[in-house]
């Protein structure tokens, strides 16, 4: 059988695609791929763009808003006339403009210059970012950048300056919400406040177009600016450091002035391409001359006014600080030093407007003299520069019109009138003492004070006892005087015993005075000056101040008020004085004071102020202890100047011709001001106010006098405190004096030894000080003067107390030693008895017995007698119960060595030198007794001097003279005034002389007993 072979159905091509269909796909795949192609771009684009903006925040309309109208803002201080002192400290010079006030030709000059499409995009200018980037890629001679004015605005107010191109994508963001949220008009306005400008002619880098005009061309308005002036400005914010005509101390640039006006020339061609000037006015531009319109350079304040300026701020400042933080204490402000500097931080970039009340020509005269090397002395390599320190300020208000805060910016940037602080010494005295003193009426100016040592007690050597500054203590004496005199004594006890530290340092702070701290109040010596840091020269100045202010204090300011950006006064000072002590004290102080200068220590100021005749002046002195300090406050009736002269360290101190200079630069400093601005002393007088009245008082108490005063002071008084009470101080007492002091004699006490005469009460008797000061001495170790350093030298007439504090040994005592006999002068060595009251000198002449002549010696005098005649003579020591010492060695004129003396009246055999026995001639006509006493003394003033006569025989009685006494202090105590062979004596001489007179007859067998005595004075 045959098979079949079965045959496979045939497979099927597909047709042809045409060639149309082939292009389609192809395009069709292009398509997807570029598509996706795309979408992979853009992401990737989107997610870098999201990775640089991730951390940006999204700025709402109100922060923007915000953000372009805020612009620090240069602030200004001011004289009190209202003329500008300076610019506030800053680099910065910026004034903000708005809109309205920015000219047309500005406005399209800086358009046409930086972003001519400015007003047609929408902050983003394709066309100008790829011409940009064409001029970089083929590095074009001329490059200008892609950026509009809207990039640099958003780059300026939020981003920094790095270029990279993350900033630039964040810009372009920024660009395009600026636009959406602003208008063109606050986008240019912001953009013209806030781009820099470069340097002004006061080296200040100016910001915005109004500081850039005033800076480089003085022109403050815009208006006023010419087409040339504009298109210069507009060219100036593209490199502005290598533009400025200025460096940064305002000198003139040559070489970045001519790039910048290479570029002004760039500028107004463009403008003419744009069509925003004419082509006339394009040619009047070009033509102008740039150079001659900048601004003339001038020093920023900071350079003419540093330590003004410094002042300013820190004031202004602290005011800020107070403001802002009203619960802050404002005089902490070490302890507030991150307020302090947000405040001045606030302060140099917000605008302000300080208003001063420093006096342009006070300042000006009083830093002339602070400037004049002249006025100081040359700087010594280790104590450096003498500085000074001056404050003037207007009694009634307060105001400080002028100061001297230094003598050179350079050398020392310290304002030493009102941030250092010193010892004041004595010009404390008026402050802690006298005022409140006068106010309580402890004293008055004629109160009688003393002038003796204050003990006080001192930590480290037991006790302290200041002394005066000439090292004397005078004794009883006014107030007045101790004040003109500066005495250290009288003001320790008035601010330790009569007020109390506590009471006269609460009434120093109510004048001001804020450097007092705890430790302070346990300062004995405070009112002189031993004070924790001492005070400013602003603050003592201040406290004198209210003194010339009739008790009124009105504390002192310099910041009259300040205005904010908005012109709106944000602080006012309000003068609100307070009445610290009556007007009645503030009187009494100012008249003691203005005897300081008269009659006082104030002799610099007394030689050279000159308007003592229009303007009256008074003052006070002041020293620290050894001269680290020197100052005087003064005031008239309308203005105090306190001044300070020193060293930078207080150990530096001055030499002596330095202690005046702090009258000197007063006095310099009142002559110019009344020179200069005479109505600033209108008052020609302190006005006395009532309640003031004249009083004569007792001079040994200040009460009133009594049958017994013989010594009186007239002077004002506060007539609630004029005394009342008698003078009890007086008393007629015999007593014996004993190292310095007076005392009850004991019984037995010769009576040739004590003295009678009316004395004196004093508060603290002076037996009862020395008892003190032995008791000090024995704690001090040796720290300490003697003894009869310490005793006033008034002592002599204070009324005994105690008794005589020798007592009776039982023993005869023994005799003074080593004589010597030269001139006329005996000296000898004292008797080495504790009980010894005096001694007595014994006299023979030509061999006569030795009789004693009524001269002795007290104990504590001075270990010599003056003997007058040919003679010889011994002295013996006499106790305290009268008993008499063997006579001493014989001295004087042929002394009888070998003979033994014999004090009876009969003269004994004298053996010649020879060894003969001599035996009286009783034929001879010489005399047989001593003279008779002189009598009828009679005094009588001649145009020369005066005349002394007197009766007796001379002849009868063989005198040989007549030896003329006195006791010039009416005390017993006898002088030789002169000697007369006959019965009158002259004396003559121009010079005033008083005291008690009296003759002595003088014979070779002695000297007479001593006529009656007459009492004479003549001025």
């Amino acid at each position: 059988m045959v098979e079949e072979k079965k045959k496979e159905p045939e497979k099927q091509r597909p047709p042809k695609r045409s060639i149309g269909r082939k292009i389609g796909s192809v395009l069709g795949w292009l398509f997807v791929i570029g598509l996706m192609g795309a979408l992979f771009a853009g992401g990737a684009v989107l997610g870098y763009v999201t990775s640089i903006v991730k951390d940006e925040p999204v700025r709402s309309r109100a922060l923007i808003e915000q953000k372009m109208n805020d612009n620090a803002i240069t602030g200004f201080a001011y004289f009190g006339d209202g003329s500008p002192i300076g610019q506030l400290r800053t680099e910065e010079d910026r004034r903000p403009v708005s809109y309205d006030d920015i000219p047309q030709i500005v406005i399209d000059a800086i358009v046409s210059i930086e972003d001519n499409r400015f007003f047609t995009h929408n902050g983003i200018d394709y066309m100008g970012t790829a011409r940009a980037v064409k001029q970089r890629l083929l590095n074009e001679p001329v490059q200008t950048g892609g950026s509009t004015l809207t990039q640099q605005l958003a780059r300026q107010a939020f981003l920094n300056r790095d270029k990279t191109s993350d900033r630039k994508v964040k810009e372009i963001l920024l660009s395009l919400r600026l636009e959406r949220f602003l208008s063109k008009e606050q986008i240019i306005t912001a953009y013209l406040n806030k781009v820099p400008f470069g340097n002004g002619s006061n080296g200040y880098n100016v910001f915005g177009i109004k500081a850039a005009a005033k800076g480089i061309f003085n022109i403050s308005d815009l208006n006023k600016l010419n087409i040339a002036q504009a298109a210069y400005l507009a060219g100036l914010p593209q490199l502005p450091s290598a533009y400025s005509a200025f460096n940064g101390i305002g000198e003139f640039d040559e070489k970045s002035f001519n790039r910048a006006m290479k570029r002004q020339r760039l500028v107004l061609d463009r403008m003419l391409e744009e069509g925003k000037i004419t082509a006339e006015e394009h040619k009047t531009a070009i033509a102008f001359d740039i150079k001659k319109s900048l601004a003339p350079r001038t020093e920023k304040a900071y350079v003419t006014y540093p330590y003004l300026m410094m002042e300013v701020e820190r004031q202004a400042s602290k005011i800020l600080m107070e403001l802002n933080n009203p619960n802050v204490d404002g005089e902490k402000t070490k302890e507030n030093g991150d307020l302090m500097e947000e405040a001045r931080v606030q302060l140099s970039t917000g605008g302000y407007r300080i208003y001063t009340t420093i006096d342009r020509t006070i300042y000006g005269a009083m830093r002339k003299i602070a400037e004049d090397d002249s006025n100081f002395f040359p700087d010594d390599e280790v104590k450096g520069k003498e500085q000074t320190a001056a404050m003037m300020i207007d009694n009634k208000t307060g105001a400080i019109l002028g100061m001297i805060e230094g003598r050179d910016f350079k050398t020392e940037e310290m304002n030493y009138a009102t941030q250092m602080v010193r010892q004041p010494g004595s010009a404390m005295k008026p402050i802690a003492a006298y005022l409140p003193a006068l106010e309580e009426g402890k004293v008055q100016p004629g109160s009688i004070v003393d002038d003796s040592p204050v003990i006080l007690k001192d930590g480290s050597k037991g006790y302290h006892i200041p002394k005066n500054v000439d090292w004397r203590y005078k004794g009883l004496m006014t107030a007045r005087e101790a004040l003109n005199n500066s005495i250290n004594t009288v003001a320790l006890d008035l601010f330790n015993n009569a007020i109390g530290i506590e009471k006269a340092l609460d009434f120093s702070k109510k004048l001001g005075i804020t450097t007092l701290v705890d430790r302070d109040y346990s300062a004995k010596t405070g009112v002189i000056g031993g004070l924790t840091y001492g005070l400013s020269v602003e603050e003592l100045t201040n406290a004198y101040s209210a003194i010339g202010n009739q008790g009124k204090f009105a504390d002192a300011y310099m910041i009259d008020k300040i205005v904010d950006a908005n012109g709106k006064i944000i602080y006012k000072h309000e003068v609100e004085p307070v009445q610290v002590f009556s007007s009645q004290t503030a009187y009494l102080m100012t008249d003691m004071l203005r005897t300081v200068i008269t009659n006082g220590s104030g002799s610099t100021v007394r030689s050279n102020y000159k308007h003592f005749d229009s303007v009256p002046v008074v003052g006070k002195t002041g020293s620290s202890q050894d001269y680290g300090d020197s100052w005087f406050l003064g005031y008239s009736p309308d203005i105090t100047l306190g001044v300070w002269v020193g060293y930078k360290y207080s150990e530096n101190t001055l030499a002596k011709p330095q202690r005046t200079h702090a009258q000197n630069i007063w006095s310099k400093v009142m002559n110019e001001a009344i020179s200069l601005k005479p109505d600033l002393f209108q008052t020609k007088e302190f006005k006395k106010p009532d309640g003031i009245v004249s009083k004569t008082v007792s001079a040994y108490s200040g009460k009133l006098p009594t049958e017994l005063t013989d010594k009186f002071v007239t002077d004002l008084f506060n007539e609630k405190f004029v005394p009342t009470e008698r003078d009890d101080s007086l008393a007629k007492a015999k007593y014996i004096t004993y190292k310095g002091a007076n005392y009850i004699p004991r019984d037995g006490t010769p009576s040739d030894f004590l003295k009678e005469q009316i004395v004196i009460k004093r508060a603290k008797p002076i037996d009862e000080l020395i008892k003190e000061l032995e008791a000090a001495f024995a704690v001090m170790r040796g720290n300490h003067e003697s003894l009869e350093f310490y005793i006033p030298e008034d002592a002599n007439k204070g009324m005994p107390t105690k008794v005589d504090p020798r007592v009776d040994d039982g023993r005869a005592p023994t005799p003074p030693k080593n004589l010597s006999y030269s001139n006329g002068v005996i000296t000898f060595s004292p008797s080495g008895s504790p009980d010894v009251v005096g001694y007595r000198l014994y006299r023979s002449v030509n061999g006569s017995p030795y009789m004693h002549q009524g001269q002795i010696v007290a104990a504590d005098d001075t270990k010599q007698f003056t003997v007058s005649g040919n003679a010889s003579y011994y002295i013996v020591a006499v106790d305290v119960a009268g008993k008499a010492s063997e006579p001493s060695a014989i001295v004087g004129y042929n002394p009888v060595v070998d003979s033994t003396p014999d004090e009876s009246d009969e003269p004994d055999d004298i053996t010649p030198e020879d060894g003969t026995q001599e035996t009286p001639d009783t034929n001879s006509q010489g005399p047989t007794t001593v003279p008779q006493q002189p009598g009828q003394l009679s005094i009588q003033a001649t145009p020369e001097g005066f005349r002394a006569t007197w009766s007796s025989n001379p002849a009868e009685d063989h005198v040989s003279l007549y030896s003329i006494q006195y006791s010039p202090n009416n005390d017993g105590i006898y002088q030789q005034l002169g000697t007369s062979s006959t019965n009158e004596f002259n004396y003559q001489s121009s010079d005033p002389i008083s005291g008690t007179f009296r003759v002595t007859a003088v014979n070779n067998l002695g000297e007479s007993s001593p006529s009656s005595t007459v009492f004479f004075e003549k001025q």
